[in-house]
């Protein structure tokens, strides 16, 4: 009965709040909101010798409170097509006029693109200023996982060279621990699908290469590598709340 009557109650409890009517422009709120992002990124440190500039897009969820505390998970795709040193990566199974022959015997047409993904976990503060005690300016921090690699793509051919494990020891797949911290302005407005956020955001991740071996140089990378990630981020965001009625009717 215990785990039954456990759970039932504390949809009792919180579900009544958070579909409950609140008055945003008059008092802070306690909502939680789902949001979708992108994020248009500057590489630097370890990163930025491997990756040019790249883009970010993905999603999350956050808990608003009224003491304008909020708390946030966040999920991010990477990619970009700015793939430094990509003319030598496959060297050694092309011809010498640089040229990899595909399973037909043609030339192969290759696109090298940046690829990964992050994980977040988020605490932050809003300072209201402007237009109600929900709207203001929203710092934050935090910390996850982030990975990225290359991606080989065969333009309308195959290779036996490039395919299945062979591929792995071409990606130069980094992964590790990240931090993170940003500062925008965050609207929330009685509107549900009119809130927005826009801000700085900079990442920093410490990663290690996860293969056993890179094919091109022969050897494992055991090196460590420090990246940032500089980026203006944008969200479009969906509070979950039952607005007050804006107007009221006497008869």
């Amino acid at each position: 009965m215990k785990k039954i009557f456990l759970p039932l109650l504390f949809v009792a409890i919180i579900v009544p709040r958070v579909f409950s009517q609140v008055n945003v422009k008059d008092s802070s709120i306690f909502t939680p909101i789902f949001y979708a992002t992108y994020s248009f990124q500057i590489p630097g440190g370890g990163i930025a010798q491997q990756f040019g500039s790249n883009s970010s897009i993905g999603g999350g969820f956050m808990l608003k409170f009224k003491s304008n505390w909020l708390l946030d998970f966040e999920g991010n795709f990477l990619f970009g097509g700015d793939v430094k040193g990509s003319d030598t990566l496959l060297k050694n199974i092309c011809t010498p006029d640089g040229y990899l022959i595909d399973a037909n015997g043609y030339y192969s047409d290759i696109a090298y693109y940046e690829r990964g993904f992050s994980f977040l976990g988020k605490i932050g503060k809003l300072i209201p200023i402007w237009p109600n005690p929900n709207s203001g300016i929203l710092i934050m921090a935090g910390g996850g996982f982030e990975q990225h690699k290359i991606r080989i793509h065969l333009i309308n051919s195959s290779a036996p060279q490039l395919e299945g494990d062979y591929v792995k020891g071409y990606d130069r797949l980094n992964n590790g621990p990240a931090i993170t911290g940003s500062i925008g302005y965050m609207y929330l407005g009685s509107q549900r699908l009119t809130n927005a956020y826009i801000g700085f955001e900079f990442m920093q991740s410490w990663t290690q290469n996860r293969r056993d071996m890179n094919f091109d140089t022969q050897k494992k990378d055991a090196k460590k590598y420090t990246n940032q990630f500089y980026g203006i981020k944008i969200c479009w965001m969906i509070p979950v709340y039952k607005r007050t009625p804006q107007n009221y009717y006497l008869y």
